[in-house]
This record gives C-alpha cells, sequence and structure tokens, in this order.
C-alpha cells in the first residue's frame, strides 16, 4: 500500500561544505523556509565548530559525514597529520557526540510528518571500488566488507517505519557511469572509471526488493567542477527505470561573492506524492532571498495517445 504525503514538501540538500558554514548559512536556510535539510558531509577537516553550528540549524535535518570529517583519524597518514593531542582529544567522536542521531550513517532518521525515512550510507566514504581505511571501518563499525557494509545500511532501511526512503550518502553509488564526466565518474588520471560505492548501489537494489519506495538518492563528493575540462560540469541528476532521481549537490565552493556579498548554494528538491517533481540549483542571500536559480531535473510530462 502506497503512503502519501499529506502535502508537498521542499528538502534543501546542502553540498560539501569545506569549513563556508556561518550563523548566515543557518538564517539562509530558515529564510528559505524549506521543510527538510539533508547534508552530505565534508564539514571540513574534523571541523567540530562547523558542525556545532549546523546541529542549532532550527530546521529538521539530517547527516552523514564524510572522509575529511575523519581526516585525522581514519587513516595512518592522516593521523601523523594530526593537529591536536589524540591523547586527550577527539575530533571525530565530539562531531559525532554533538550530532547525535542527526547522523544517520549506518543509520536512519524516520519523518512521519512527512512519510518518509532517511537512511545513511557508509559513513567517511572516499568512493571507488577499493575497501579503504580497513581497521577504522572494522574498529568503529564491525564492517570489513563491501558485502558487510551492505548488510549495515540494509538493518537501518529494515528498521525504518516509513515505507517511502530517501538515502544520504557522502558519496554515491556504483552503476551510474564510468565517463570522468558521470555524476559519480573519475575526472583524475588515470581518467575515466566507476567511482561510486559498490555497497551503496547494493543496499538500493536490496531496499527495492524488500518493498521500499525510493523517490531520491542523494550525496556530493565528486565536486560538480571537473578536474580534467573546464569546458563543462559533471552531471548533476540522472534517473533509472525505478524513478529515483539521483541528486550530486557538490557545488563547490558552495559560498561565493558578488558584488560585495556572500552567496550561497543548496539544492531544492520539491517532493510531491512521494515523488520528485523539481530540483534546482540556487544561490542564496543571508535571508534566504534566491538570487540566481538553475533548474536541474524536472519531472517528465507523460503524454497520452488517444
Amino acid at each position: 500500500m502506497t503512503i502519501y504525503q499529506k502535502k508537498p514538501i521542499t528538502i534543501a540538500v546542502v553540498g560539501d561544505v569545506h569549513e563556508q558554514w556561518e550563523e548566515a548559512d543557518n538564517s539562509a536556510l530558515e529564510g528559505l523556509g524549506v521543510d527538510l535539510v539533508l547534508f552530505v558531509g565534508d564539514f571540513g577537516n574534523e571541523s567540530v565548530p562547523i558542525v556545532r553550528k549546523i546541529s542549532q540549524l532550527s530546521v529538521p535535518k539530517a547527516v552523514i559525514m564524510g572522509n575529511h570529517d575523519a581526516w585525522y583519524t581514519a587513516s595512518g597518514w592522516g593521523r601523523k597529520k594530526c593537529p591536536y593531542d589524540r591523547s586527550k582529544e577527539d575530533w571525530l567522536q565530539d562531531q559525532l557526540d554533538i550530532l547525535g542521531d542527526l547522523h544517520v550513517g549506518y543509520s536512519k532518521l524516520d519523518f512521519p510528518q512527512f512519510n518518509l525515512s532517511v537512511v545513511g550510507s557508509r559513513p567517511y566514504s572516499w568512493g571507488g571500488p577499493e575497501w579503504k581505511n580497513k581497521g577504522f571501518l572494522s574498529d568503529r563499525y564491525q564492517v570489513s566488507s563491501f558485502k558487510d557494509s551492505t548488510e549495515k545500511i540494509m538493518s537501518a532501511v529494515q528498521e525504518t517505519s516509513e515505507q517511502n526512503v530517501i538515502f544520504l550518502g557522502h558519496n554515491g553509488p556504483a552503476g551510474l557511469g564510468r565517463d570522468p564526466e558521470d555524476i559519480c565518474g573519475k575526472d583524475w588520471q588515470p581518467i575515466g572509471g566507476d567511482h561510486g560505492d559498490p555497497d551503496f548501489s547494493q543496499a538500493i537494489a536490496q531496499s527495492y526488493d524488500f518493498g521500499k519506495k525510493i523517490p531520491l538518492v542523494t550525496f556530493g563528493h565528486m565536486h560538480h567542477r571537473l578536474r580534467h575540462t573546464r569546458s563543462r560540469l559533471r552531471t548533476r541528476v540522472v534517473t533509472n527505470a525505478e524513478q529515483t532521481v539521483f541528486l550530486n549537490a557538490a557545488c563547490v565552493p558552495r559560498v561565493i561573492e558578488e558584488n560585495g556579498h556572500k552567496l550561497r548554494n543548496f539544492s531544492l528538491v520539491s517532493l510531491d506524492n512521494n515523488t520528485v517533481t523539481d530540483i534546482a540549483s540556487v544561490w542564496v542571500d543571508a535571508q534566504g532571498a534566491i538570487a540566481t536559480k538553475e533548474s536541474l531535473y524536472q519531472e517528465p510530462v507523460l503524454s497520452s495517445i488517444y
């Protein structure tokens, strides 16, 4: 049985932050009047102050951590660069303590007021077909393979209260293209290849089999400006046969200055009857007024033949 939304809602997706967040960003989002905010991670290199500001946003929200959010913890080379005394401080854990249940990596948040659940994929993802940071993921999450990771994501899916699931990842799922311009395509040397997460794509496929409707899968990590060319931007939206819309929200940098004023980027997703009807990339001022708007997706209009 399909459960329909009580009313259309607007979801703001925040791409990779990379230290570009201040109180004015909270004000801008609140000024936009969105119903739900999803953060794809990479707030900074274990940036506790940024995460604290985001946690104070008054709008309903869900968060997943990116690879930069475990920059000094997940790998041996990162720990060597760590700027703090790890015997006395743990910035990664501080971030998690601030966020609490808002962090949906390998977890979920139910939003019954929207007839939606948000499920997080593997947190701290670097992307690609190689299983990285083995010790970190094993110690923290007891996963040692893509198969284990898929099972961990699916445990969260099975605990959701709503039939309609939005997936939130830092990196996107595998299977969406191998060209460097594709939504998760590898745009550095050697050029080309699918840099999506295999465990994420498997969890999405299993969720369909489990009877979940997935209107939206959103993520970041793979920046919209390509490294190998300036002649075009990365593909940011694709769809599949199940009418799921995949959105890469990593517009980096997400804050620019124009005529002496800062403008902030958000992706606005319109959801009606559990279907994505519109996606726009907007640049807004500190009050939430939209300065520019670029349409990224509109629901296809089905024509009738009589």
